[in-house]
């Protein structure tokens, strides 16, 4: 009985030592970042002639993670009276531009089309802020082309 005690005993042993080398041996993953809470993104493109036709409508939300080295968007671009179809970029930091990701159209009403558009960026370096800059252009009443940017607020990151 004592042998066949110690035999259990040692294929016990012998199974948590494996155990625990498997464990000790496999990669780690690597920690998923926290994000913080999403923050209202909201933009009306209105021509500056004396119109203020509607040009272009962005929406959605933006938020950043506790790393402070990435930001994820959710957005939706409506396209009202522009000519040609309006476009956004995304300038973090003050300095660094760069095009969203679009996911896709959509429909909305008001919009000639809507356009969703969303990404969790990796920007490589400390993201301080994010801000949102729409471009749409339109004829005016004495039939001159014209194009208008409007930047949202900044978006500041509030894990730094």
């Amino acid at each position: 009985m004592t042998a066949r005690s110690t035999g259990r005993r040692l294929t016990a042993s012998f199974a948590m030592a494996i155990g625990a080398m498997a464990a000790a041996l496999l990669p780690l993953t690597p920690a998923h970042a926290a994000y913080g809470p999403d923050q209202p993104v909201y933009l009306q493109l209105v021509s500056n002639d004396g119109n203020a036709t509607q040009l272009a409508l962005l929406d959605g939300t933006v938020a950043f993670d506790d790393g402070n080295t990435k930001y994820r968007y959710s957005l939706r671009l409506c396209w009202q009276h522009a000519y040609p179809q309006p476009y956004f970029t995304i300038n973090v930091n003050g300095t660094s531009t760069a095009w969203p990701t679009q996911i896709g159209p959509t429909s909305m009403p008001g919009c000639q089309q809507a356009y969703l558009y969303s990404a969790e960026v990796n920007f490589g370096g400390t993201v301080r802020n994010v801000r949102f800059d729409v471009t749409g252009g339109w004829f005016g009443s004495n039939g001159q082309y014209q194009t208008r940017t409007k930047s949202t607020g900044t978006y500041d990151n509030p894990y730094n």
